[in-house]
């Protein structure tokens, strides 16, 4: 299941409990209302049993102060319906900072990991046990 915004994109991995996403841009309080509330509208089926987030924000600019608070209130929301590891693709020293606050405030902080590639955080999740799609979109054995 595909869902995209100008903002985020969602691709979720019903079969293997993950949900990979790509965050764009730069971000206000409006935006991350919007990532949130689709993310629970889509993760309905996916948050029935353990899963992973494996989250892209190497195109991610910032976001607004208001942000980290309602991207706290999120990840609280993902690690009470399930959530077991929250895998992150940063690179950019600023929003690094910012995304530390969002894990300290939504209380992630033990389960959410941040690495510099795509395949890095790959390997980690197939590590604990998840299959994960290749960058093309094709899965691969875990």
């Amino acid at each position: 299941m595909r869902k995209w915004a100008f903002e985020f994109s969602f691709d979720i991995d019903l079969d293997n409990g993950v949900i990979f996403e790509k965050i764009y841009g730069s971000w206000r309080l409006s935006t991350a209302q919007h990532y949130s509330e689709e993310f629970e509208r889509e993760t309905v089926d996916l948050i029935k049993k353990p899963w992973a987030k494996l989250c892209d924000l190497s195109n991610w600019k910032t976001g607004s102060p208001e942000v980290i608070a309602t991207i706290a209130k999120h990840l609280e929301w993902c690690r009470a319906h399930n959530m077991i590891w929250s895998v992150n693709i940063i690179n950019n020293t600023v929003t690094y900072s910012q995304l530390q606050k969002m894990f300290e405030r939504g209380g992630t902080k033990g389960m959410s990991k941040t690495f510099r590639t795509r395949e890095e955080g790959g390997k980690f999740l197939k590590e604990q046990g998840f299959k994960i799609k290749s960058p093309n979109g094709m899965g691969q054995r875990g």
